[in-house]
């Protein structure tokens, strides 16, 4: 067999990059080992990018090399993940109060269309559009907070939250929750009420905290 082509750089990027955002958006599930041979089928490429970019994140704390099993989505403990929600609450309530501050009229009007989108997503039952629409409202009200350190914080913490965002939908009253759950969100920015805004999100992440940790504590 000839030997596997090597990857440009810039390939190796987006392999990577698209990985991080599966991840980050729960594409896998807690404890799941990652197949890097079906993973580059997925993909379309080679197996040495999807290697180098399972490495890496690896390396980042989103994945977990295991001996004898390769590549494992990491599992979290209750502890664990009690730390992380309070870590996410501090941060990405200090990023939606900076982010209300600076953002402009079209960047609110796409925040109330991403709003809609998760409405309907949640209608049809839609985990995986929920998660992307969600992920699209808090990046566009992040980084317009201005500080990419503050967001690439945030976004590490997301590949440690996005394995088990999933279970949010495993807890039949979540939809009933979740469905309105960006309004205050929304209200607060039209009245520009930063505070209101930090608030908002600092109580939507503590509302679906509680319904994951509900279901995690169920599966163990």
């Amino acid at each position: 067999m000839p030997p596997e082509p090597a990857a440009s750089a810039t390939q190796q990027d987006a392999i990577y990059a698209q990985l991080r955002q599966w991840v980050t958006v729960g594409r896998f599930q807690p404890g799941e080992r990652l197949k890097i041979r079906e993973l580059a089928e997925r993909l379309g490429c080679g197996l040495m990018p999807v290697r180098a970019a399972l490495q890496r994140l690896a390396a980042e704390g989103a994945l977990r090399n295991v001996p004898n099993a390769g590549v494992v989505v990491p599992k979290l403990s209750p502890a664990e993940f009690d730390d992380l929600v309070q870590m996410r609450m501090l941060l990405e309530g200090e990023a939606a109060e900076r982010g209300a501050l600076r953002i402009d009229e079209p960047g609110r009007a796409a925040l109330v269309a991403l709003g809609t989108r998760m409405r309907e997503a949640l209608a049809q039952n839609n985990a995986a559009g929920y998660l992307a629409a969600n992920e699209d409202f808090q990046v566009r009200l992040y980084r317009a907070a201005g500080s990419p350190l503050l967001f690439d914080l945030i976004e590490t913490l997301w590949l440690k939250a996005g394995p088990v965002s999933n279970r949010l939908f495993e807890v039949p009253e979540a939809a009933v929750a979740l469905k309105d759950a960006h309004e205050p969100t929304l209200a607060a920015l039209a009245r520009h009420d930063p505070v209101g805004v930090r608030l908002a999100v600092e109580r939507d992440l503590f509302i679906a905290s509680q319904f994951i940790r509900r279901r995690l504590r169920a599966i163990r």
